[in-house]
């Protein structure tokens, strides 16, 4: 299924980098990109689109507070996922971006490839929260959102965590003293416990959780 985006950045050139990544990697096809939140409102309206890519801080009057931005956007289109690009590190304010409705947040210092894992995420209802921005949420000491998710047996865990890091099956089922079979239903049942349908949703997954070997 194609996933189409609406793209907002005052940047023309991160525009054209990040619509050039998602239509090269990723079933998606931006239906606009805009570079005010005057622009993205109306392009919300004129468009039928899956998710709004946008920047948190753009030029636009009282709209380029970000947070009014977002809150029009909630309150105009309740079920429009959005994920959010910033430079803001403080915890605060991210806090506060989360707070908006948020379904995914990274930095624009993440590598650019971890939008397309929050694409994937945030098109599968699941919330997205890139390494840098979990990072500084947590050095400031502020609650990062997200509840705990279901319980996997510890073999299950560490078959999922070994995968997601680049082991085949049969590497791990050597490394574990256990039979391919074994292995590949263990990892199965994570997957179904946990909602993931794809081995890219299981990279996805563990990036976002902290997991990785």
């Amino acid at each position: 299924m194609t996933i189409r985006v609406i793209l907002a950045d005052d940047h023309p050139i991160v525009r054209s980098g990040v619509r050039s990544l998602l239509e090269s990697s990723i079933r998606a096809d931006v239906v606009a990109d805009v570079g005010s939140p005057a622009e993205l409102l109306a392009a919300i309206e004129r468009h039928s689109c899956d998710l709004v890519v946008s920047d948190f801080s753009m030029p636009g009057g009282q709209l380029a507070d970000g947070l009014h931005m977002l809150g029009m956007i909630r309150r105009r289109w309740p079920d429009l996922p959005v994920i959010v690009l910033t430079m803001v590190s403080n915890a605060g304010v991210l806090s506060s971006i989360l707070a908006a409705g948020v379904r995914g947040l990274l930095s624009k210092s993440d590598a650019l490839n971890e939008l397309t894992l929050a694409i994937q995420a945030v098109s599968h209802n699941r919330p997205y929260l890139s390494a840098e921005i979990r990072k500084a949420m947590e050095v400031s000491g502020a609650t990062v959102p997200g509840g705990a998710p279901p319980a996997l047996s510890k073999r299950e865990a560490e078959v999922l965590r070994l995968f997601a890091s680049g082991f085949t099956v049969s590497e791990i089922a050597g490394q574990l003293n256990r039979s391919v079979k074994t292995i590949s239903r263990q990892k199965m049942d994570a997957m179904s416990k946990l909602g993931l349908k794809s081995d890219l949703e299981v990279y996805s997954y563990a990036r976002e959780h902290g997991i990785l070997a």
